[in-house]
Order: C-alpha cells, then sequence, then structure tokens
C-alpha cells in the first residue's frame, strides 16, 4: 500500500496544500470526498475563525482532513494547536518555521505530522524532530517560496534519497504526468494548490478561476527577493504594480502591507485585480478549464497509472 495513503488514512496520495486566509470547508472537505487530504490553511486567522472552519468540514465530511499551521506566519500557534486536539483533527501540516517544538505536542494526541520543507537539510531535521511525512515544495509553487529556489523535480530525488519517512512533492505538479514524475524521483505523493483553486467547488472569484485558464506557464511572477520574503502569483495588474515597487525600492513595511492577507483575500475571493493578488504556481499551464474536483483527482490517477505503465515498458 503506498505509504501517504497509509499513515494519512486517505484513498489516493494527493494532499491540498495550505492555502492561509483564503481556506475554506467547501474545498477541504471536497478533496477529501474524492479520495484525496483536504487541507485548512490557518494563515493569520484567529483561533475562532479556524475553529469555525474545522466545524463547518466535520459537518461536510467524516474523512481525514488537514490543518495547516504557518509556524512564522500565526499569532495563535498554539492555541490553533489545542484547537486541533480537542476537535480531533486527525493531520497537521507545519510550514514556514521550526516544526520541532510542536510536533511531539501533536503525537501525544495521535496526530499525523507533516512539515513542509524546502531543503534536504531541513528535511534530516524534520525527520529527526519525529516528522511522519516530508512535503518537500520546489519554487514553482504558489504563494510563499523559499529564498534557495531549488526546483521540485530537483529537490525530490535529493530529500527522498537522504530521509526514510515517505516524501510528497509540492509545486509544479498538475496532472498525472507529474504525479508519476514524482513518484519515479522518490516521492510517493504530491501536494496540489493551484489546480484545485480552479475548481467548481472551490468557492473563489471567477475572474481569479478564468486567470488561471488563461494563463500560460509563464503566466506567474515571483515577487519579494528583495526582502528574502517570496511568493510566486499571477501576472496581473497588481503583480506588476509589485514589481515595479520592488524594483524602486519600496520599503519592507510597504510590501508587507501591499502582500499582506487582506491583499490575498481582495483578489481570490472578490477577483480585485487592482488592489489585490492572486496566487498561482507554474502549473497554470496545464490547466485548460475549471473542472470538478472528483475530476482533478481521477484524472490525476488515471493519467499517472498510464503513465508509468508507459514508462515500463520504454525499458523492455
Amino acid at each position: 500500500m503506498n505509504p501517504v495513503c497509509k499513515t494519512l488514512g486517505i484513498t489516493y496520495p494527493i494532499v491540498q496544500g495550505g492555502m492561509g486566509n483564503i481556506s475554506n470547508a467547501q474545498l477541504a472537505a471536497a478533496v477529501s470526498e474524492a479520495g484525496g487530504l483536504g487541507t485548512i490553511g490557518c494563515g493569520t486567522m484567529t483561533p475562532e475563525q479556524v475553529e469555525k472552519i474545522i466545524k463547518e468540514a466535520t459537518e461536510r465530511t467524516n474523512k481525514p482532513f488537514a490543518v495547516n499551521i504557518a509556524i512564522n506566519v500565526s499569532e495563535h500557534v498554539e492555541e490553533i494547536i489545542q484547537l486541533v486536539t480537542e476537535y480531533n483533527v486527525p493531520v497537521v501540516s507545519l510550514s514556514a518555521g521550526n516544526p520541532a517544538g510542536h510536533i511531539s505536542v501533536l503525537h501525544e494526541h495521535n496526530i499525523k505530522v507533516l512539515t513542509v520543507v524546502a531543503s534536504v537539510k531541513h528535511a534530516k531535521k524534520a525527520e529527526s524532530a519525529g516528522a511522519d511525512i516530508i512535503v518537500a515544495e520546489g519554487f514553482e509553487a504558489a504563494g510563499i517560496n523559499s529564498n534557495l529556489e531549488l526546483t521540485t523535480f530537483t529537490l525530490i530525488p535529493q530529500v527522498s534519497r537522504n530521509v526514510s519517512v515517505p516524501v510528497i512533492a509540492a509545486g509544479g505538479v498538475g496532472d498525472g504526468r507529474g504525479l508519476a514524475a514524482a513518484i519515479a524521483l522518490g516521492a510517493s505523493g504530491v501536494q496540489l494548490g493551484t489546480s484545485l483553486i480552479s475548481t467548481k467547488e472551490a468557492p473563489f472569484h471567477d475572474v481569479y478561476k478564468q486567470g488561471l485558464v488563461a494563463s500560460e506557464g509563464t503566466g506567474t511572477v515571483l515577487i519579494g527577493r528583495t526582502y528574502g520574503r517570496m511568493r510566486r502569483i499571477l501576472n496581473t495588474d497588481y503583480a506588476q504594480q509589485l514589481q515595479e515597487l520592488e524594483k524602486n525600492g519600496m520599503s519592507l513595511e510597504q510590501y508587507s502591507t501591499m502582500t499582506s492577507e487582506l491583499q490575498h483575500q481582495k483578489g481570490a475571493l472578490d477577483g480585485d485585480l487592482e488592489h489585490g493578488f492572486m496566487n498561482a504556481g507554474q502549473v497554470t499551464g496545464l490547466i485548460e478549464r475549471v473542472m470538478t474536483v472528483q475530476e482533478v483527482i481521477d484524472g490525476m490517477v488515471n493519467g499517472a497509472k498510464e503513465q508509468l505503465e508507459n514508462m515500463a515498458g520504454l525499458l523492455e
């Protein structure tokens, strides 16, 4: 049995990435119902806001889902950890910070822990701290990115060679070929974000979804290199404004304000192209239409099986 599926109690080794303050129960539950692992990203939300989403998710599905805590982003890490233990959330993913001080607490409550890393060094540390699964994320991914700028498909074989726990590939995966490639390189599953945003169940603005469909593989930009706070977003008017301001030396404070979760929500939820941004990974070039979550996951699984069979034939 696939080790990711066995560890997480899911049907397919496909995990939804955390989406910060635009996270919602509707999409998370749809991913879990389709056989993957839905995820609620906490972003900068208060424990009360996160609790509301967890409650709704448990009403929408009785299958496992996860809560993602971005350690250096949230001001409520301890409170949210207490919350997930109270609601018996089976899986927690930890990102954007050192997970070592939190894993043992989660394990005491039989919660499986995924940790998001961007290097072999961090993967080894996460494994030593007790992580059950390592999510190795390349800078093709949407949203906040590591300033190490390692690509997913150079990172996966390095990480999988150096840890013994299951590895999940994140960033740049959007179809069955990507899943097959990740498996061939040593991963046991994949994490998706952008491909799930452009689904019928995702309660995001249609301007966002259609922007992803219309975007080609070059339709995203990286911002924030100057400040060591990189983020990959859709190339919109607002994105170009951010690039120009960064080039002209805007302050870190101004950059932080203009890339806050408020501006994230304006773009993703309101479709405001002038005052908000939309996270997007380089996988946009594979998104041709808005599909259901089930179609995305089934298509990925069936496509991967076909690709792996073809690969075996090429070696005969």
